[in-house]
């Protein structure tokens, strides 16, 4: 089965059908016809679960985020943060991330959010272009960790698990993820001062930060209404998916930036997104189907289970894994061909679900950055001057990795990081 997936993958036929192809002939080569209906049946219980409905919702969230000005006010605001600091467009570069990743959980957007705003501002004022790079992918990669996360909730359908307490879970060690990159930006521009200009000594007069801090306001609320209403227990994450589609909808009407072309053009771009997850999901599902009616969940729990008796080791195989992974293929996909088969060993060794989403996630983050398929560089590509090349701005995701696999390791060493 692997081997055929591979083979028509370097055709250029996309995962989805690939996926769906592979589970078809193997379906009627080992079971005949009648094993059709199982594969449909798999497929209809993945479409029809209701939390599927807050993928599209978070979408079209990031989608009109991206063709209003909010992101551009919020990212002028945060200058009251980084303004007095070595290296504060960088360091502001990063809240504005979080807080971008706290409203909608999308990653490509993010991405050309800031390669637009924050790459060409660092570049006119000096910073050092490998730093400036890494700071725009890896802070537009926060999307996979920072609730609502896309990711999380992919995991949350194909495990099983609460998708509530995987953002309660997860909350910690996307803020941890943060914090190491803004520690990682301060220590380097103050050891070599030659990668960030000198910081801005003009006081901002008081008329102008009040103007500014208002920038701030709308994107706050709705990542108060959004996650506060999931934590608070007032709404599912669907309900507040709604919601906040709803509040930033609202927000551009006050901002008198709506328009039908918005709309538009926010729905076409959704419905190109969810469609390809949905397809991804299909194919997945009736694959692992497929798999495990040939006895395929049996042979990777004896060969993982059998790997060792430390459980730690086990998970660290997983991890590897999944980093292979990561680097040839998508996010979704992964997370619908191996957490089937991966969540019940968790469960069997004893170990909690929700830390292991968290850990998947966190694993997400290396593949959005890691060669030679990152999309974070290609998202970055797409609105990069044209001199910068495509393996310069790999080579300045390498330190980025490096700080995420810290975080990996440390998931791993202390789960405690994530509450469970």
């Amino acid at each position: 089965m692997f081997g055929l997936m591979v083979l028509l993958l370097l055709t250029g036929m996309p995962l989805a059908f690939v996926t769906l192809l592979v589970a078809l002939i193997f379906a009627l080569g080992w079971f005949g016809p009648m094993a059709i209906p199982l594969i449909t049946s798999r497929i209809y219980t993945f479409v029809e679960s209701f939390i599927f409905v807050s993928v599209p919702m978070f979408v079209l969230m990031a989608a009109i985020l991206d063709r209003s000005g909010i992101a551009r006010d919020l990212f002028d605001a945060m200058k009251l943060i980084g303004g007095r600091l070595r290296g504060g467009v960088a360091v502001q570069t990063i809240f504005v991330a979080v807080i971008l990743a706290a409203m909608s959980g999308i990653i490509g957007g993010e991405i050309v959010l800031l390669g637009l705003l924050a790459l060409p501002q660092m570049l006119r004022q000096g910073y050092d272009r490998a730093l400036s790079i890494g700071v725009v992918c890896a802070g537009g990669s926060l999307g996979a960790m920072v609730p609502p996360s896309i990711v999380l909730i992919m995991y949350g359908l194909t495990a099983n698990v609460s998708i509530g307490d995987l953002f309660t879970a997860a909350f910690m060690p996307g803020f941890m993820l943060a914090m190491f990159y803004v520690a990682y930006i301060l220590i380097r521009v103050n050891l070599n001062p030659s990668l960030a200009p000198a910081p801005d000594t003009v006081p901002v007069p008081n008329v102008e930060k009040a103007k500014l801090l208002k920038g701030l306001i709308m994107p706050l609320l709705v990542v108060f209404v959004v996650l506060g209403s999931i934590y608070g227990g007032i709404a599912s994450v669907t309900e507040a998916s709604a919601v906040g589609v709803g509040g930033v909808l609202l927000a551009t009407i006050l901002r008198g930036e709506f328009t039908y072309a918005l709309l538009r053009d926010s729905a076409l771009q959704t419905l190109a997104t969810v469609g390809m997850i949905v397809w991804i999901g299909i194919g997945a599902t009736a694959l692992v189907g497929v798999y495990n009616l040939m006895g395929g969940i049996r042979f990777i729990t004896a060969l993982m289970t059998g790997i060792s008796d430390n459980p730690t080791v086990i998970v660290l195989v997983m991890m590897v894994i999944l980093f292979v992974l990561g680097a040839f293929l998508d996010w979704v996909g992964i997370a619908l061909l191996t957490m089937p088969i991966f969540v019940p060993i968790i469960v069997s060794l004893g170990l909690d679900p929700v830390w292991f989403g968290v850990l998947f996630c966190m694993n997400m983050q290396i593949s959005f950055l890691s060669p030679p398929f990152g999309p974070a560089a290609f998202y970055l590509k797409s609105v990069a001057p044209p001199d910068m090349s495509l393996g310069e701005i790999f080579r300045a995701l390498i330190p980025f990795i490096g700080l995420q696999i810290l975080a990996v390791a440390l998931l791993i060493m202390f789960p405690g990081i994530t509450g469970r």
